[in-house]
C-alpha cells in the first residue's frame, strides 16, 4: 500500500473530511477532533485506537543566546520573549495551541503571555517562524522540534500542566479495505521502532 498523505491541523483535516474530501484514515493530534469526527459520523466504529503520545516544549532559534530553563508555575515567559512574539498554533482550534493554552493557564502565566502570541494555522508553521528567526520563541510538540535543525529546545512543559497529548487513529466511514491493513501496519513492531526513534511514545501494543 502506498499512502497519499495530507498534512494539516487536525481541525482542518476533519473539516475537509466532513466536506467530502477523499480520506481512508484520519490521524488526529488530539482526542477532541477525533471525537468531533465520530459525532459527525465520519469515523468507522470499532477502528479507533489511541496510537501515540508526545510532549510539549518551548523552542528558540538554534543560535539564540538562551539557556535551558525550568518551566514551572509563574515562570516569566512574557519577559523571556522580550519585544518579540511567541509562535504557537491557533489556541482556538489547532491542537498544539490548545495544549499550549491549557499549560499556560495551569502555570498561571496566560494573561501575560496571550498578547504576545503569534498564532499559526498548524504546528509546522509555528516551528518555521522560530526556525527563520521571525519569532524568538515558540511552543511546539517535542517531535517537531527534534526534526528542525534551525531550532533548539530550551524547556519542557510539565506533563501535569496540560491534558495528555494523544494521537488517535481511525478508518473513515468511506474507507477502502486497504485502510484496515494500513492501520494494522501502523501498529506493527517495525513501525513502533520508527515512531520511538522520532520521539513519540507508542501507546498501543504492536499488532505483530
Amino acid at each position: 500500500i502506498k499512502p497519499v498523505t495530507s498534512y494539516a491541523a487536525s481541525s482542518a483535516l476533519v473539516k475537509q473530511i466532513e466536506q467530502g474530501a477523499p480520506a481512508d484514515v484520519f490521524v488526529s493530534a488530539d482526542l477532541d477532533w477525533m471525537d468531533y469526527g465520530a459525532r459527525k459520523g465520519l469515523i468507522a466504529e470499532g477502528t479507533r485506537v489511541n496510537l501515540l503520545g508526545n510532549g510539549l516544549v518551548l523552542i528558540a532559534p538554534k543560535d539564540a543566546p538562551l539557556p535551558e530553563i525550568r518551566i514551572e508555575s509563574g515562570f516569566d515567559l512574557a519577559k523571556l520573549a522580550g519585544g518579540g512574539r511567541i509562535a504557537v498554533g491557533d489556541v482556538r482550534a489547532v491542537p498544539v495551541g490548545r495544549y499550549a493554552k491549557a499549560a499556560l493557564e495551569s502555570l498561571g502565566v496566560w494573561p501575560a503571555v496571550e498578547p504576545k502570541l503569534a498564532m499559526t494555522e498548524n504546528v509546522r508553521a509555528a516551528l518555521a517562524l522560530v526556525g527563520r528567526n521571525e519569532a524568538p520563541l515558540g511552543i511546539v510538540y517535542e517531535t517537531d522540534a527534534k526534526i528542525d535543525p534551525g531550532v533548539k529546545i530550551i524547556g519542557h512543559f510539565p506533563e501535569s500542566s496540560h491534558p495528555p497529548i494523544i494521537y488517535p487513529a481511525a478508518a473513515t466511514k468511506t474507507a477502502r479495505p486497504e485502510a484496515m491493513r494500513y492501520l494494522a501496519f501502523l501498529r506493527s513492531a517495525a513501525v513502533r521502532a520508527i515512531f520511538e526513534r522520532s520521539g513519540f511514545t507508542v501507546l498501543i501494543k504492536p499488532a505483530s
